[in-house]
């Protein structure tokens, strides 16, 4: 029942909010002293969606407002108990942590600021992780191992990072009038750029909570691809981006030589196979082949 914190600009005006700061402090605050009970955890995704809004119509109000956000996180006493007593963090608090990082990863990726914006959050990035209490992503400083009983079953169930929301879209090719190769769309650029984050080689994080959510995270951009059926552009996409895969060297997952402990590359490369089979079934034959070193 708490107010929005946040008030829209008139039509002539340049996309940017008001932001009530002190109603956002205020927000998280009540939220993290009573322990994500008596629906202030409603609040906090509501502040969470707002953030992602604001990112979207390239509001720059979204990063202020995920630093008052964060730096109320930061303050909770919680942080520090847990540290001291070498106990675990709840999973649905690791969660929103999740969450936080998610929407970080957005703003510092995005093509639209300037690089002194970048640099400014970099140093309050470095300032965070730089105090004691600052949870680690494979858990508190390594001396936890989460109940992932309880924690996978919610995002699993979350995922059907709306699913089901999404069987709706339609994906169409909308050209992309700057770029010089013909026949390509922002749809095609979006599933090139798919594939060579899926494809790439990369350490497997030591935690288990970390481990499980690299899985999770592969599964659902996957699930996002298998959605888009694919016409005779984006077998093309497929095929150059399985040959460069193959090809690589160090920098693929499906290279020739790949480090003891990258992230397997078993379930992209079932995807990359069932996708290439109807249409260059050597070359998916190879790929698979590959994957099982």
């Amino acid at each position: 029942g708490a107010p929005d914190p946040t008030a829209g600009a008139s039509i002539d005006d340049e996309n940017c909010w008001h932001l009530d700061e002190e109603q956002v402090q205020e927000q998280v605050k009540l939220f993290l002293s009573q322990g994500g009970y008596h629906g202030s955890g409603k609040q906090l995704n509501l502040l969470f969606a707002k953030v992602r809004e604001m990112l979207k119509m390239r509001d720059s109000n979204g990063a202020r407002m995920l630093t008052l956000i964060t730096e109320q996180f930061m303050a909770d006493p919680r942080l520090a108990l847990w540290r001291q007593q070498g106990t675990t963090m709840t999973d649905k608090y690791r969660q929103l942590w999740d969450e936080l990082g998610a929407l970080w990863m957005c703003i510092v990726l995005n093509p639209h600021c300037k690089l002194e914006q970048k640099a400014s959050w970099l140093k309050q990035l470095k300032k965070w992780n730089s105090v004691d209490v600052c949870p680690w992503e494979d858990g508190n400083h390594g001396n936890e191992l989460p109940n992932l009983t309880n924690a996978l079953p919610q995002g699993a169930n979350a995922n059907q990072e709306n699913m089901g929301q999404c069987k709706s879209l339609e994906y169409q090719h909308l050209p992309a009038h700057k770029f010089l190769e013909e026949g390509e769309s922002y749809l095609t650029l979006a599933v090139e750029v798919a594939l060579i984050g899926l494809g790439q080689q990369r350490i497997m994080p030591d935690g288990l909570y970390a481990q499980e959510k690299v899985c999770r995270n592969e599964e659902q951009l996957i699930s996002k691809l298998q959605e888009i059926e694919l016409d005779d552009t984006l077998v093309k996409i497929f095929r150059k981006q399985a040959v460069f895969l193959l090809e690589a060297g160090p920098y693929s997952g499906l290279g020739e030589v790949i480090h003891r402990e990258s992230v397997p590359m078993h379930t992209f490369a079932k995807y990359l196979f069932t996708s290439l089979l109807p249409h260059d079934a050597e070359l998916a034959y190879k790929t698979a082949l590959r994957a099982m070193r």
